[in-house]
């Protein structure tokens, strides 16, 4: 593989500013690159409290509502020009199943992270940006 091109893109998104420039970005290197991308947002638990945790429909509901976002980016990126998109769902500390779970899957040959997050890692600014790139088996790129 040249050290320049990238066949399979990761971009991990939600509604922060930086998700969005590292989704502008992905959707650059992939079109360019004529890579396949993958698009991915992490239903986080520790975003709940206990009861809505335990609610089937609640938890249910958020997930759908996240696949309806995904859709969005999804239509984006194949208007934008990227032949193979796909997009889903991983539930969990988001750096730690993007790393663990995710990426094994996915085997991206990059992935794009914004460097801070918009729902409840706020808190720990650049804490999981800062974990997938010590800890990814593959290229991060972390975009802000």
């Amino acid at each position: 593989m040249n050290p320049r091109e990238f066949k399979k893109i990761l971009v991990g998104v939600d509604d922060s500013e930086d998700a969005q420039l590292a989704f502008r970005y992905a959707m650059n290197r992939a079109k360019n690159d004529h890579a396949s991308l993958a698009i991915v947002s992490v239903l986080e638990p520790a975003d709940m409290n206990v009861y809505e945790a335990l609610s089937k429909g609640y938890v249910d509901l958020q997930r759908k509502r996240i696949k309806q976002h995904l859709a969005k980016y999804k239509k984006v990126a194949e208007r934008f020009g990227i032949k193979e998109v796909t997009s889903f769902v991983a539930d969990g500390n988001p750096g730690k199943v993007i790393v663990e779970r995710v990426i094994p899957d996915v085997d991206p040959d990059l992935l794009v992270i914004g460097a801070q997050a918009k729902s409840g890692i706020e808190k720990h600014f650049g804490s999981q940006a800062a974990y997938m790139a010590k800890y990814s088996p593959v290229s991060v790129l972390v975009v802000r």
